[in-house]
């Protein structure tokens, strides 16, 4: 399976934004965004005037890589959005945050999507009592959510746990922490997804 392996700051410092692509590290002083807010390389520094096309472009890329998908498995997730009912970029980040990798971070059992994405894949979670090792699973309501062993349960997730409550969990899922399970209590809607993101760009991007 093709994954991004280069530098994940350099990410957040490409889009001009935070992605929290890395647990921990980015809410310390060692956030290399904090130090150095600008985009990486020789000319990062330089003021570009950007055009129409780069503003699509840009948007496109910051979703794609805060939920850690390569073009090809995104532009079928936009596929997929533009065949639903609906308002297209909606239809498309509601399915991006259905996928259980992003289920498994929001609900706070990993630091980060990269992580989850790898928990899932070892077959750390299991979904209604059935172990799920395809981060792309999607998830839906009444679906829950939980450690496939949890007589013994991984350190990493135990670790991410302690600092839940800095991130919050969304409405439209619910934490058992004590129980060490979460549930899905609703579908997300548009205004669950907190992230700086103008779905519209990336629809229009795709369209031309």
């Amino acid at each position: 399976m093709a994954r991004y392996t280069e530098a994940r700051c350099r990410l957040c410092r490409r889009e001009g934004m935070k992605l929290f692509l890395k647990g921990d590290r980015c809410y310390s002083d060692k956030c290399a965004f904090e130090k150095s807010a600008y985009a990486p390389g020789q000319h990062g520094q330089t003021r570009h005037k950007i055009s129409d096309y780069g503003i699509r472009l840009r948007e496109k890329q910051r979703v794609r890589r805060i939920y850690g998908l390569l073009e090809a498995q995104f532009r079928r997730y936009f596929e997929t959005a533009d065949r639903q009912k609906g308002m297209t970029g909606v239809n498309l980040l509601v399915l991006l945050e259905r996928r259980l990798d992003n289920v498994i971070y929001r609900l706070g059992f990993a630091d980060s999507r990269v992580q989850a994405r790898q928990l899932v894949g070892h077959g750390h979670f299991a979904v209604n009592g059935r172990r799920v090792d395809i981060p792309s699973f999607l998830v839906r309501k009444g679906d829950v959510i939980e450690p496939f062993n949890k007589e013994k349960v991984c350190l990493p997730i135990t670790q991410a746990l302690d600092a839940v409550a800095r991130r919050g969990v969304p409405e439209w899922l619910q934490l058992d922490r004590d129980g060490l399970k979460g549930s899905v209590v609703a579908l997300p809607e548009r205004r669950d997804i907190t992230m700086p993101v103008q779905e519209q760009f990336i629809v229009e991007f795709y369209s031309k």
